[in-house]
């Protein structure tokens, strides 16, 4: 068992239709028939959404994706529409909603890997590969890779694990074409947000895109390079054969695993409510993240 702790009644707005509820999330329709994201402050750990929120989180998000939207323009089109409030939507909305265009989604989770860790070292650890790839002996928590790997997953209902598959599933799944697509815009995107998160100190280690077409035209969707979707480490700290420090819910998670928590992760009961000092570091991260990778402070 696992999922929402809590789950969140969505707002009703008129001339907005309700579709979903994601771990962070809510996804609306327009009259136009776009789509409507609202980034809330929700926060997830071991597949579940946790009932305690990290102020500012949505529009942290929100804010970083345009950022990286503008940065990787010219190398695949983004399915932002506008920044524009819904008319009758409340007041806090605004800073965490996109209207975007309503794409038909590719069912594929598009992981690029630049250094070892998480599921790739759990799969290295056993077999020399990550998602069927053949990497060298020798690598350790945090290696670089020779070059960064295309390691596609399954996507998840809310509550379950991706699960990591082959690039030849993929291929079965939606076509050699649209394979080899996903793999050259998910390698091209990552290899830009690597180089400029380098230049500002920062490691990319790994990150997932989504991706849909209009058209035949292929379109980066959802969050891009943020700490939600991606680990991000500090340059300076980086120690290959360690757990490396992280711009992301680490704090949370260590939390969580610890006797502080009381929780057992194995016994399937709903874990307890963040502390206060859990909630500000982990927001302190976002926000670290935020103004490192922008240049702007975050207000």
């Amino acid at each position: 068992m696992s999922g929402f702790v809590e789950k969140p009644e969505p707002v009703q707005v008129p001339g907005l239709v309700h579709l979903h509820t994601g771990k962070v999330r809510e996804l609306y329709q327009n009259e136009a028939g776009d789509l409507v994201m609202v980034a809330s402050d929700r926060i997830s750990a071991y597949d579940w959404v946790l009932p305690t929120e990290i102020p500012d989180k949505g529009r942290i998000l929100t804010q970083l994706s345009l950022w990286w939207f503008d940065q990787l323009a010219d190398l695949v089109p983004g399915h932002v529409l506008s920044t524009e409030l819904p008319a009758g939507a409340p007041a806090d909305w605004r800073g965490r909603t996109l209207v975007c265009k309503s794409l038909r989604m590719v069912p594929v989770e598009c992981v690029a890997r630049g250094y070892l860790t998480g599921s790739g070292l759990v799969e290295y650890n056993a077999s020399r590969t990550v998602c069927g790839l053949a990497l060298p002996e020798g690598l350790v928590d945090g290696s670089e890779l020779p070059a960064p790997i295309f390691t596609p997953a399954t996507k998840a209902a809310v509550g379950d694990h991706d699960e990591n598959v082959s690039y030849e599933e993929v291929a079965r799944q939606v076509g050699a074409d649209t394979a080899a697509r996903l793999r050259q815009a998910t390698l091209a995107v990552y290899a830009r947000g690597r180089d400029i998160a380098r230049d500002r100190g920062i490691l990319l280690a790994d990150t997932k895109f989504e991706f849909g077409f209009d058209g035949d035209e292929l379109v980066l969707a959802d969050e891009v390079l943020t700490p939600d979707s991606s680990r991000f480490w500090p340059a300076e700290e980086w120690e290959p054969g360690r757990a490396q420090p992280s711009y992301d819910k680490q704090f949370v998670r260590d939390w969580l695993t610890s006797p502080a928590s009381g929780w057992d992760r194995t016994a399937e009961q709903p874990p307890p409510a963040l502390p206060d000092e859990v909630v500000a570091a982990t927001r302190g991260k976002y926000v670290e993240a935020y103004e490192r990778l922008t240049g702007v402070r975050w207000n």
